[in-house]
């Protein structure tokens, strides 16, 4: 069995976070356009609203229902000691709870499955899964960072090591 991993960044957000920017909902457009055809079942998405509003843009293109998923939210996947100045400016609750969510993401949807998938979601989660795609220490996770509703693809495949196939990609987004 194979699945292909589609991981999206969200849209552009305002700066107080509560919606997305016209720029962003132009974000969230064109990567529906490029969605179009691709066979999700449903777009998967974390709670936040810059998720949920990007999300909800893309389902409406592909006519597909939108699933809520706390795992898909945004969070600290993995503490990394020496960096507590990074670190500092997060709730606690949020550097508590990651890693459980992280895990929770990896076994909801990094693994081989029938179909693609689809989830809208933060740079951190993004950038979790890429470094174990990669077999990467987990430290490296802080070391990438991912452009508003840029494509990362991941496949799994049984019996075989992750395969990182596209990461930040951001060519629908060039005529913006």
């Amino acid at each position: 069995m194979t699945r292909d991993l589609h991981l999206v960044r969200h849209g552009e957000a305002t700066k107080d976070e509560s919606r997305l920017t016209a720029r962003g909902r132009k974000q969230a457009e064109a990567l529906a356009e490029r969605l179009r055809g691709t066979g999700f079942a449903a777009v998967h998405h974390g709670p936040l609203p810059r998720a949920t509003e990007t999300a909800s843009i893309i389902a409406e293109v592909l006519r597909v229902p939108c699933r809520v998923e706390a795992a898909a939210g945004d969070y600290m996947p993995h503490f990394v000691p020496d960096h507590d100045e990074f670190f500092d400016q997060f709730p606690e609750s949020e550097r508590t709870r990651g890693p459980a969510l992280a895990h929770e993401a990896e076994t909801r949807f990094a693994r081989p499955g029938d179909g693609p998938v689809l989830v809208v979601t933060h740079s951190f989660l993004i950038s979790w899964l890429v470094r174990d795609a990669l077999d990467a220490p987990p430290e490296r996770w802080l070391t990438l960072n991912h452009d508003n509703a840029a494509l990362t693809v991941i496949r799994y495949t049984t019996g075989e090591s992750p395969r990182l196939i596209r990461f930040n990609d951001s060519g629908h987004l060039s005529s913006l």
